[in-house]
């Protein structure tokens, strides 16, 4: 486990470190384009920096924003409190993280946050509605496991920067087809081998964010499935709650592109049609990781 959040805070560090070089040619090619001249690499070195910093600090604010999540109550919410109670002893966090409640009809969860000590765990009212105590108990020990292995991080950055990176490169993108950008004679060989490698990262940057979306996600689950197992001593309870959320037929209104691998199952319903893994699944196949539950008995 300890091998694996150190990974996670390497893979974060590397994360954040290709998103500045990203948008900072993104932000170059566009001050270029309306010749700013020498002023376009201290706005895109501003710009990037600025951005990174913001998607670190203000993840959790964003997702639960797009999610349009609420805060659980006591009054309301008593036993998913009370499971997160017990789950504390048993997961060794030493801070408590806070619950919200999507209103939705499919069962489903996730965890975000920079960082254990901020983390939030997000549950919809389909979950609460489906599930029994230890389906429950399963579904929130997950999450937690999310949290002490450093995993909220990392979705939570790729999460907004991706989404940012392809922001920016759709609105380039229109800026070219509609002819924004405009020629410079004067322009040195420096610059436009600049602006070259920020039309490329434009070109790529959505694929780019895909991929690496796709990579954070996949290998995880199983490993917050295998640490949940340890927080509970009771896989059957997981294995459960992994069969009904696969079973369930309604739709998750709130998921897009941007947050769907960070969900515990898939909240799409048209992709899960595909029984196995591969290299375009947001999620292992829920087959898989039953069978691999099952194999820790």
């Amino acid at each position: 486990m300890y091998s694996d959040i150190r990974k996670n805070k390497i893979k974060t560090a590397f994360i954040v470190s290709i998103f500045i070089l990203v948008i900072t040619l993104i932000v170059y090619y566009v001050c270029m384009a309306f010749d700013l001249g020498t002023a376009s690499i201290v706005i895109a070195l501003t710009f990037s920096i600025a951005s990174a910093w913001s998607s670190y600090y203000y993840s959790d604010k964003i997702i639960l924003s797009l999610n349009r999540a609420r805060p659980a109550t006591h009054e309301e919410n008593r036993q998913l409190l009370n499971i997160l109670d017990g789950l504390m002893v048993s997961s060794g966090l030493e801070h408590k993280p806070r619950l919200y409640i999507v209103e939705d009809s499919q069962p489903n969860a996730f965890a975000t946050g920079r960082n254990p000590a901020n983390a939030i765990i997000c549950v919809t009212t389909g979950l609460l509605d489906k599930l029994d105590y230890y389906e429950l108990e399963g579904v929130l020990a997950h999450e937690l496991s999310h949290i002490k292995n450093y995993d909220i991080r990392l979705s939570a950055i790729v999460t907004v920067m991706v989404g940012l990176v392809v922001m920016l490169s759709d609105l380039v993108s229109r800026m070219l087809f509609w002819g924004g950008g405009r020629d410079n004679d004067n322009d040195s060989k420096g610059n436009a081998i600049l602006m070259v490698i920020g039309l490329i990262a434009v070109i790529l940057a959505p694929l780019f964010g895909e991929l690496m979306r796709l990579a954070v996600s996949r290998k995880r689950e199983y490993l917050a499935d295998a640490t949940a197992v340890e927080f509970t001593r009771n896989p059957d309870g997981l294995i459960s709650a992994l069969t009904k959320l696969e079973a369930d037929a309604n739709e998750l209104k709130t998921a897009n592109n941007s947050t769907a691998h960070m969900y515990i199952v898939n909240p799409f319903k048209k992709d899960k049609k595909k029984k196995s893994s591969s290299v375009w699944s947001t999620h292992p196949s829920i087959e898989d990781r039953i069978e691999a539950l099952r194999n820790l008995k």
